[in-house]
C-alpha cells in the first residue's frame, strides 16, 4: 500500500485532467419533454480511464497502474413564465471511483467510491423584458452550480478531487481524480447583467466544500466589454473565509485576501487568429503575489488537416495561490503537462512556463495533438527544482456523435529526481506516462 501523504501547502493546487469533456461531440441531453416554453431533459455522462505511469512522485518506488472513471446523471430544464422570463434549473448526482494502484502523485490508493448530489440550481433569465440590457440581460441564480471567469485562470471550478492519499484520507472526494468526477460549489449566489455582448458584468457568491480548498468562501464581481475583436475584462476577488480545521497556514492566506486582474481574449480582428493574455495580483497578509500569461495561435485553414500553432508563456510567483484554476479549452489549459500538473508539478506556482502546441484534424471526427511544455522553477531556496520538459501525444476520435475516445502519452523529463531535489523516485530519465480515456454522453 502507498504511504500516507501529508498535505502540503501547494497541494490544493493539484491539477486535474479534464481535457476530454470538451471534445465529446454531443455533450447534450435526451429530451423528456418539450413544447413552445418548456424542456425537461435527461443529463448522462458517463467518462472511464485506464492510466500507466513507470514512475511515481509520492515517496514511492516502481510505477502505477489505475483505472478510474464516474457516472453523472440528473434532469435539467427551463420553463417559460408567460412573457415573463425564464426559470431553469439541474439536478443530478456523480457516482465516482478508482481502482488498483491509485494515482503516481498520490491522491488516490485505488479504494476511492462514492456517490453524491453534483449540481442542484435554479435560476431565472429575463429574455426580452429589459431591452436596455439586450436579450437575457438579467440572468439570477443559486444552489450548487458551476462557476467559471474567464478563461478559468483564476476560477473555473471546485477542484481537485483528492482520494485517501493526503492527509490520512480526511480530503477524500470519492475517486476519479484525473478525469475530475466533481466540479460545482456547493452553494452560490450569482447576478449577471447585460448579456454576453457589449458591456456587461456579472457579481456573485460561493462556498466550497472541498477540504482541499479548505472550504473557502469568495465573493467576486467582474465588467466586461465584447466586441467582434474579443473581450476585455476587468476582475475583483475577496476571500471572505476558510475552515481552520482544514487551511494551511498558506490557504489561511485566503481570508481577506483581495484579487484584481485584466484580461482579454479573441481575434483581434485578424482572421484564423487567436491571442489571449490575463495579468493578476493577489494582495494577502504574506506580501503580493503576480501571475500572468500571453498567448497567441493560428490555424491553417487553407492547408490540409488545418493545422494550428498555438505559443503561451505563462509565469506564476513564488507566492502564488491558484485559488480555483482548471482546464479550460482542452488539454493543457490551465493543468499544463499530463504528467506534471497532474502528479509531479510544478502547480501553477513559483513557475514560469513555455508551451507551444499544434492540432490538426486528419478527418471531421479525428483530431491530433502534439503539446510541448518547458518548466521553469523561479525561486529554489525553500522548494523543490521542478524544472523540467514534457511532451504529450494524444488523439481525440468521435466513434459516434456520443462516443468518445482519446488515447495519449506522455513523455516527462524532470532535470532533478527525489534523491538531488526534484521529486520523481527511481533516478530523472524519462517517465513514459500513458492513458486511454473513453467518454458516453447524451
Amino acid at each position: 500500500m502507498r504511504k500516507t501523504l501529508r498535505l502540503q501547502p501547494l497541494a490544493s493546487a493539484v491539477a486535474l485532467g479534464t481535457a476530454l469533456l470538451a471534445a465529446i461531440p454531443n455533450v447534450g441531453a435526451y429530451e423528456l419533454y418539450a413544447d413552445d416554453d418548456s424542456h425537461l431533459n435527461a443529463d448522462f455522462l458517463a467518462v472511464y480511464g485506464w492510466m500507466n505511469s513507470r514512475k511515481n512522485y509520492d515517496g514511492t518506488a516502481g510505477g502505477s497502474t489505475w483505472t478510474e472513471g464516474f457516472v453523472k446523471y440528473g434532469l435539467s430544464g427551463d420553463q417559460g413564465l408567460a412573457g415573463n422570463g425564464t426559470a431553469y434549473g439541474a439536478l443530478n448526482w456523480v457516482s465516482s471511483a478508482t481502482w488498483r494502484d491509485g494515482d503516481p502523485g498520490g491522491n488516490t490508493l485505488g479504494n476511492e467510491r462514492t456517490t453524491k448530489i453534483e449540481e442542484a440550481y435554479l435560476g431565472w433569465r429575463s429574455a426580452n423584458l429589459f431591452p436596455a440590457l439586450g436579450e437575457d440581460g438579467v440572468d439570477v441564480s443559486f444552489g450548487r452550480q458551476v462557476l467559471k471567469i474567464g478563461t478559468g485562470f483564476l476560477i473555473n471550478d471546485d477542484g481537485p478531487n483528492l482520494g485517501n492519499g493526503p492527509a490520512d484520507g480526511h480530503l477524500n472526494r470519492g475517486g476519479a481524480y484525473y478525469n475530475a468526477a466533481r466540479h460545482a460549489f456547493d452553494r452560490t449566489a450569482v447576478l449577471r447583467l447585460g448579456g454576453k455582448d457589449g458591456l456587461h458584468g456579472s457579481a456573485f457568491w460561493l462556498k466550497s466544500d472541498n477540504r482541499a480548498q479548505a472550504e473557502t468562501e469568495l465573493a467576486a464581481g467582474t465588467l466586461e466589454y465584447t466586441a467582434a475583436p474579443g473581450t476585455l475584462g476587468l476582475t475583483w476577488i475577496h476571500g471572505l473565509d476558510v475552515t481552520d480545521e482544514w487551511a494551511s497556514d498558506f490557504q489561511q492566506q485566503r481570508d481577506g485576501m483581495d484579487i484584481y486582474s485584466l484580461r482579454g481574449e479573441g481575434d483581434a480582428g485578424i482572421e484564423n487568429a487567436s491571442f489571449g493574455f490575463e495579468y493578476a495580483v493577489q494582495d494577502k497578509d504574506a506580501g503580493n503575489e503576480r501571475a500572468w500569461y500571453l498567448e497567441s495561435g493560428y490555424t491553417f485553414a487553407d492547408i490540409a488537416w488545418a493545422p494550428k500553432l498555438t505559443y503561451r508563456y505563462s509565469r506564476y510567483s513564488e507566492g502564488w495561490d491558484s485559488l480555483f484554476n482548471g482546464f479550460a479549452s482542452g488539454y493543457g489549459t490551465w493543468f499544463q503537462g499530463e504528467v506534471a500538473s497532474n502528479y509531479a508539478g510544478p502547480f501553477n506556482s513559483n513557475t514560469g512556463i513555455h508551451h507551444v502546441g499544434l492540432k490538426a484534424k486528419p478527418l471531421e471526427n479525428l483530431t491530433l495533438g502534439v503539446l510541448y511544455f518547458d518548466f521553469n522553477t523561479l525561486q529554489r531556496r525553500d522548494a523543490l527544482n521542478l524544472d523540467a520538459r514534457e511532451l504529450d501525444i494524444y488523439l481525440e476520435w468521435a466513434v459516434t456523435e456520443h462516443l468518445l475516445v482519446s488515447p495519449l502519452v506522455g513523455l516527462y523529463q524532470p532535470d532533478r529526481d527525489a534523491s538531488n531535489g526534484g521529486n520523481q523516485v527511481g533516478g530523472d530519465g524519462t517517465n513514459v506516462y500513458s492513458q486511454v480515456t473513453m467518454a458516453l454522453a447524451f
